[in-house]
C-alpha cells in the first residue's frame, strides 16, 4: 500500500483498552498513514500502541499527558499533521463503532473534491441502542437548521475534514474541545463555505463483552450539546437578522 502524502487517518483514544488495537489494525489494513492520539489514557494502551509502532512504520502515536476531550485530541493530531504536510484527515473512533473498511471510499470522495468535507451518515442495525438512535434526532434537527440542511447527521464522527479550515474554525472559539466537537465542527465549516458531502456508512455498538467502551454521559453531554446549539443559534440569528459587520463578528469571536 502506497502511503498518502495528503490524507491520513487520525484516531483519538481514551481508555478504550484492547479495542484500539483492533481498530488501528483494521484502519492500517486499508490505509496509510494512521495516527493515534492517546488522550491521557491510564489503561496502558499507550504502551501497547508503541509496541505496534515498532512493527509498523506507517503508524504514529501521539500521547497527551492528561485527558483533554475528543476535540482537543483531534486538534492536537491535526496540528501535527499540518506541520507534517498533510491537508486532510479522516477521524475514526477508537472503540470499533466506525467502519474502517469504508475508509478508502471516504478518502476517494475527499480526493475528488478536496475543498469539501465528507460526513458519514450512520446506518443503524437492529442492535443499535434505541436511546442513541432516537436521541440524536434533536441534535440533527438543530444542526440542519443551522446549516440549511447541508449536514444530515451531526454526531457521527466518521468524517474527512480539510485540516486548515477546521483548525481555523477551532481557533475562533474555546469550545469544540470535548463531545461537542463533531456537531460544531460541521456547522462552523459550513459557515465558512465548506461543502458537505454526506455518505452513508454502517455503525456498530460493541457490547462490553466485545470490548465496547463508551465515555458518553447522557446528562453531562446532553447538557453540553444543548448549550452548544443555543450558542450556535444565537450566532446564526445574529448573522441573519442583525446583519452584523465582519468587524463586529471578529471582535466578539462569534
Amino acid at each position: 500500500m502506497t502511503p498518502s502524502a495528503t490524507h491520513l487517518v487520525v484516531i483519538p483514544s481514551y481508555n478504550t483498552g484492547p479495542a484500539v488495537l483492533a481498530t488501528v489494525r483494521a484502519a492500517r489494513a486499508v490505509w496509510a498513514p494512521v495516527w493515534v492520539v492517546v488522550d491521557g489514557s491510564t489503561d496502558g494502551t499507550a504502551q501497547l500502541l508503541e509496541s505496534e509502532v515498532a512493527r509498523d512504520r506507517h503508524l504514529r502515536v501521539l500521547v497527551l499527558p492528561r485527558n483533554q476531550g475528543k476535540g482537543s485530541a483531534v486538534r492536537h493530531g491535526l496540528r501535527a499533521a499540518r506541520a507534517a504536510g498533510f491537508t486532510h484527515a479522516l477521524t475514526l473512533d477508537a472503540d470499533g463503532q466506525h467502519p474502517a473498511a469504508h475508509i478508502p471510499r471516504f478518502m476517494a470522495a475527499s480526493l475528488a473534491e478536496p475543498r469539501a468535507m465528507v460526513l458519514g451518515v450512520p446506518v443503524f442495525d437492529e442492535a443499535a441502542p434505541a436511546l442513541r438512535v432516537h436521541g440524536r434526532r434533536i441534535s440533527n434537527w438543530w444542526t440542519r437548521l443551522e446549516t440549511g440542511g447541508a449536514v444530515r447527521d451531526s454526531l457521527f464522527g466518521f468524517r474527512v475534514y480539510p485540516i486548515a479550515p477546521l483548525l481555523a474554525a477551532m481557533q475562533t472559539t474555546r469550545w469544540m474541545r470535548r463531545f461537542d466537537f463533531d456537531p460544531e465542527a460541521a456547522v462552523r465549516l459550513c459557515w465558512q463555505g465548506v461543502r458537505a458531502i454526506n455518505l452513508p456508512a454502517p455503525v456498530v455498538y460493541p457490547t462490553a463483552a466485545e470490548g465496547g467502551v463508551s465515555h458518553f454521559r447522557y446528562g453531562r453531554d446532553n447538557l453540553l450539546l444543548s448549550g452548544m446549539h443555543l450558542r450556535l443559534m444565537l450566532i446564526w440569528l445574529a448573522r441573519r437578522l442583525a446583519r452584523l459587520s465582519p468587524a463586529f463578528l471578529a471582535q466578539h469571536r462569534l
